[in-house]
């Protein structure tokens, strides 16, 4: 997906709170700053893509500071959020056991993003209030269909925390016979699940668990290894999770996949690109 306007002020503001939480040096955050304004400066124009302008923002960042993953303690606060409210989503799951109910909390997970929220939001408001929700967009029917025709499926999962409910959704799949793939991050970006916090939440109880071969904001095609992308090819039936991953693969060539996308529309431009209102929570094929 391409940049507008409005990913300026955004990516401006996670520059600011990942320079804040990688360090205390106040001068040092100046000098970073300028060079991500002079970075900006250069590529901020039409037609530049959205996750690989972030990818290399943040990397500056990390390079400049020496902090490897900023994110380190959000990252522990979105797995404890979603672990206090894993008792609610399965007692919804109780009441009512079918698909889309699953699909549904598996995108409320995807509200977990400290990238798309500031720290300071009262995620926990929104979460309580999304449970009420119903998905704005479900091709629910279509997704089943999947589910029962293809022997394998490529999962590409998003966040740290998001991947608590993504256990559950991860388990009604096993219930179709069908083989997973699971998909983290090689390195640390924002609240992005890695290896590490895939083995932690248990998520290889459900599938193979692989490496992208990259740190990247979503899904950089070009960053991507060619381990990954053998593993990518070789899948006619992917599931995505989240904005940066839409963000993403759409700026590929998806017609020889069955693709669905799972995701909350969490900013205006995701929003009117997808052609939904903003906190939307979406399933749809593309």
């Amino acid at each position: 997906m391409k940049i507008s306007y409005e990913c300026g002020p955004c990516f401006l503001r996670q520059a600011r709170e990942a320079l804040d939480l990688s360090t205390d040096d106040e001068d040092l955050k100046m000098e970073i700053i300028r060079e991500i304004f002079e970075y900006l400066s250069e590529c901020f124009k039409k037609g530049t893509n959205s996750n690989s302008t972030g990818s290399t923002m943040h990397a500056i960042i990390k390079e400049r500071t020496g902090c490897s993953d900023p994110y380190f303690r959000e990252k522990i606060e979105g797995n404890e959020l979603a672990l206090k409210y894993l008792p609610d989503v399965k007692r919804i799951l109780d009441e009512d056991d079918s698909l889309e109910n699953y699909v549904k909390i598996a995108i409320i997970g995807n509200i977990l993003d400290f990238g798309a929220f500031t720290l300071d939001d009262d995620i926990e408001s929104v979460i309580k209030d999304s449970l009420k929700k119903d998905l704005t967009v479900k091709d629910i029917v279509e997704f089943e269909d999947s589910l029962k025709t293809n022997k394998k499926v490529l999962y590409l999962v998003d966040n740290t925390g998001e991947i608590v409910f993504d256990k559950l959704l991860l388990g009604k799949i096993k219930q179709y016979g069908i083989d997973i793939t699971i998909a983290v991050k090689s390195e640390p970006i924002l609240n992005d699940a890695c290896m590490a916090e895939a083995l932690d939440a248990g998520l290889d109880e459900f599938g193979e668990l692989v490496e992208i071969g990259a740190g990247t904001v979503g899904y950089v095609d070009s960053k991507i290894s060619e381990e990954f992308r053998e593993i990518f090819n070789d899948h006619k039936f992917i599931i995505s999770k989240g904005m940066g991953n839409y963000e993403g693969l759409t700026e590929i060539d998806l017609s020889s996949k069955e693709i669905y996308f799972l995701l909350c529309a969490k900013c205006n431009t995701i929003s009117r690109d997808i052609g939904v209102n903003l906190h939307d929570m979406l399933l749809f094929k593309k």
